[in-house]
């Protein structure tokens, strides 16, 4: 059903942003788009930020994977490795630390009207990728293919159904969430 969209680019982008449109409302339904909301989160005084993360893994995780199964969606599995995950975990973390937004909650700031997310984010955000690109041809000699692990999955390594890896997640994440909520994190 899905691979039909495959070859209609218009639909693609169509598509595409009506889901980031609804992605941002929720988002910001959320709260996650708000400074202090994220500052609570690494204060470790409000945890909606990981309440709103675990739940979209959850319902994601088991989304694909139906969709999956009844044949309506692939999954692409990007290959990764040590060097390229270092490096993308020291660009977000140098980023999130300075503004204390993620890219997806840049955006919803900004959308929201934040003017530190617009006038500070997105600078960084075009600043970061303008670095980026420039280092990137000396980045993927030196670092990016260290530790190439390819297109590997939890089951995959496992050698077992992915239904045995996402149903105890999946339960355990949904616990996580109550122990939160009956916290009052």
């Amino acid at each position: 059903m899905l691979s039909a969209l495959h070859g209609r680019k218009g639909w693609q982008l169509v598509i595409g942003f009506c889901l980031g449109i609804v992605f941002g409302f929720l988002l910001q339904k959320g709260g996650v788009t708000r400074y202090d909301v994220i500052l609570g989160q690494l204060l470790l005084t409000d945890f909606t930020v990981v309440k709103v993360m675990l739940s979209a893994v959850v319902v994601g995780k088991i989304g694909v994977h139906f969709l999956r199964g009844l044949g309506m969606a692939q999954l692409h599995p990007k290959p990764g490795s040590w060097g390229a995950t270092a490096i993308g975990g020291l660009i977000f973390g140098v980023g999130f630390a300075v503004l204390g937004y993620c890219p997806g909650t840049l955006v919803g700031a900004i959308g929201q009207g934040s003017l530190d997310a617009l006038f500070g984010g997105l600078v960084g955000l075009l600043i970061g990728a303008g670095l980026y690109s420039e280092l990137y041809p000396r980045l993927e000699k030196a670092i990016l293919h260290r530790g190439d692990f390819g297109e590997l999955t939890l089951p995959q390594m496992l050698k077992i159904n992915h239904w045995w890896v996402i149903f105890p997640l999946a339960v355990g994440l949904v616990a996580l969430l109550v122990l939160l909520e009956t916290a009052g994190l």
